[in-house]
């Protein structure tokens, strides 16, 4: 069975929809799921049993402003009170990883002890959140006495929650591909490329632990708040994936 590492990335994690859309119609078996920031929020829904196509339509329906609220807080701008209402509303308000359909992990980050948190028993939601806020953007969402941001500040290939299990062939689904022709042109342009360079460097380990790489390069020409543009980026994501299932299926058959 396939393990899946699901990256950050923003709205280009809309892509981890279009892969996972591609792996259910190619009929190739998930086991596990691990998952950070975007990757976390894609990855909670499809383990819970929403259709990829149906995880798509949903964010399509709602903004960026209903999923966010000002908070004036010394630690970020923004709660992301409404992202946790909108997957209280689909997964429940007592969700717990124990219910889902397939095993999940969520990786957020200790902004405090600067750490890796693995989350994989318990309550869904708070974890989701933790590993899904931004640092400074969003405020840290406090949970068993950490003070936990995105986990992808530190591990935004999260392959290590799936080596070792039995039976997994570990696929890394990375949506930050580097872009070599970038143009800086605005300080937001500026801002944008220094995250992403930062937070993909610290996935060179994690590639490098991975049977297989899903990464297509598309990906790199879109910005990470380009979210109106969700139906090109599931495409790509499917596109790709499926462009690439001989190599899979090899995978499984691979022991």
């Amino acid at each position: 069975m396939l393990g899946l590492a699901l990256s950050g990335g923003g709205a280009r994690g809309i892509a981890h929809l279009g892969v996972l859309a591609a792996l259910d119609e190619l009929q190739l078996p998930i086991g596990h799921l691990a998952g950070v920031s975007s990757g976390a929020i894609a990855g909670a829904f499809y383990a819970s049993g929403v259709p990829p196509r149906e995880i798509l339509r949903l964010f399509q329906e709602v903004s960026l402003a209903q999923l966010t609220r000002i908070s004036l807080s010394r630690y970020g701008l923004l709660r992301i009170d409404g992202v946790g209402k909108l997957m209280e509303q689909h997964l429940g308000p007592d969700c717990t990883f124990e219910q889902l359909r397939l095993p999940l992990t969520l990786v957020a980050t200790d902004i405090a002890e600067g750490t890796s948190v693995h989350f994989s028993t318990g309550p869904l939601i708070p974890p989701l959140l933790a590993s899904s806020a931004v640092p400074v953007l969003y405020r840290p969402v406090v949970y068993q006495g950490r003070h936990l941001v995105d986990g992808g500040l530190l591990n935004n290939l999260p392959v290590e929650a799936l080596l070792g299990k039995p039976g997994l062939q570990v696929v890394g689904v990375h949506c930050n591909p580097p872009h070599r022709e970038a143009r800086i042109t605005t300080l937001r342009g500026l801002i944008e490329r220094t995250l992403n360079l930062a937070v993909g460097a610290n996935t060179v380990v994690s590639k490098q632990q991975c049977r297989f790489l899903i990464e297509p390069p598309e990906l790199g020409t879109y910005r990470m708040t380009q979210y109106k543009r969700a139906p090109e980026l599931f495409d790509i994501g499917y596109r790709y994936t499926m462009s690439k299932a001989p190599e899979l299926e090899a995978l499984l058959h691979d022991t």
